[in-house]
C-alpha cells in the first residue's frame, strides 16, 4: 500500500502548475477523503492508505486539476478563525473581507443593543461574524439569491446565532423599515469586461455575487442612495470594494452627502473598503 507522505509528495507535484500551494491544496484534499485533520498527515506519514481511500482522493484531484477551487471541493472555508459551509451558489470567503468586519466591530457597542443591515449576504460570513462577536445586535441579512440563503441559514445554525433576520431580497427591496446603525456590504463591483474574471477561483464563482455594470459600480451606487433611507443620524454605511475604485466610490458617497468618508487598506495595501457616515439635515 502507498503511505500518506508518498501520497502528498505525488500529488503536489502534480498541482505543481495550477496552484501556488499545491502541497497545502494536497493536504486539505487528502484530509477531506480520509477523514482526517492536518496533524494526523504529520504525525502518521507512514501510515499506508487503502484502495478505497486513493480512489476518493484521486477524485478530489481531479477536480482540483480542473481548476475547481478547493473551497468548492471541500464544501468549507475559515474566515475570521471559524468555518463556513461554501457552495459554488456563494463566493468563496476572502481574509480582505475581515477588514469589512473588523471596521464594523469598531464603530458598533460590543455589549449593547444595536441594529445592522448585511447586503448580500451570500454565506453569511459577515452577518454571522458580527452576530458572534455582537450578541446583542439585531442583524437583518439580504440576498437575492435563495440557495446563498440556504447556506447562510445553514451556517448560523452551524454556529448557534439567532440573532439575524434572513430575507430574500433585492438590495433593500423586502427589508423591513425602521432605522439601523450600521449597513454593510460586499456587493458585486467587478466589471464585466475584466480579465480577471477568467483567472483563478473567480472562473467557478456566481457571476451575478461578482458583476455590476457603469465599470462595477452600479449595485454600490443603488445601496449608498438607498442607505440613507434606513440609517439612524449617525449611522454609518461601510462598502467593499475592487483595488482601482476608491476616487469613484468617494465621488459616489461625496454626491449622496455622507460625512466622514474614508477609504481604507487591507493587508496588501490595497483600498478595500469605503466608509462613510450620514448625517441627517436639521
Amino acid at each position: 500500500m502507498t503511505s500518506i507522505k508518498t501520497v502528498l509528495k505525488n500529488a503536489a507535484e502534480s498541482l505543481q502548475t495550477l496552484s501556488e500551494s499545491a502541497f497545502l491544496d494536497a493536504e486539505i484534499l487528502l484530509c477531506t477523503a480520509i477523514d482526517k485533520d492536518r496533524s494526523y498527515l504529520r504525525a502518521w506519514p507512514d501510515q499506508p492508505l487503502n484502495p478505497d481511500q486513493i480512489e476518493t482522493y484521486e477524485a478530489l484531484l481531479a477536480e482540483r486539476r480542473q481548476g475547481k477551487p478547493i473551497a468548492y471541493i471541500t464544501g468549507h472555508k475559515e474566515f475570521w478563525s471559524r468555518d463556513f459551509l461554501v457552495s459554488p451558489d456563494v463566493l468563496i470567503p476572502r481574509p480582505d473581507t475581515e477588514l469589512l468586519v473588523e471596521l464594523s466591530l469598531a464603530l458598533i457597542p460590543k455589549n449593547q443593543p444595536t441594529k445592522i443591515i448585511d447586503l448580500g449576504t451570500g454565506s453569511g460570513i459577515i452577518a454571522i461574524t458580527l452576530a458572534t462577536e455582537c450578541p446583542y445586535a439585531q442583524i437583518i441579512a439580504t440576498d437575492m439569491s435563495e440557495a446563498a440563503l440556504h447556506i447562510a441559514k445553514r451556517n448560523a445554525m452551524n454556529h448557534k446565532v439567532d440573532n439575524i433576520q434572513f430575507f430574500q431580497s433585492n438590495w433593500f427591496e423586502k427589508v423591513p423599515a425602521g432605522k439601523v446603525d450600521l449597513i454593510v456590504s460586499n456587493p458585486p463591483y467587478i466589471a464585466a469586461y475584466d480579465p480577471h474574471l477568467q483567472d483563478g477561483d473567480l472562473r467557478f464563482e456566481p457571476i451575478t455575487a461578482l458583476v455590476a455594470v457603469q465599470e462595477g459600480l452600479s449595485d454600490i451606487c443603488i445601496i449608498a442612495e438607498n442607505a440613507r433611507d434606513w440609517l439612524e443620524n449617525g449611522g454609518f454605511l461601510l462598502i467593499e470594494h475592487g483595488y482601482n475604485q476608491e476616487h469613484g466610490i468617494q465621488a459616489i458617497f461625496t454626491k449622496l452627502g455622507y460625512d466622514h468618508i474614508q477609504t481604507h487598506r487591507d493587508l496588501s495595501g490595497q483600498p478595500r473598503v469605503t466608509s462613510g457616515q450620514y448625517l441627517a439635515l436639521a
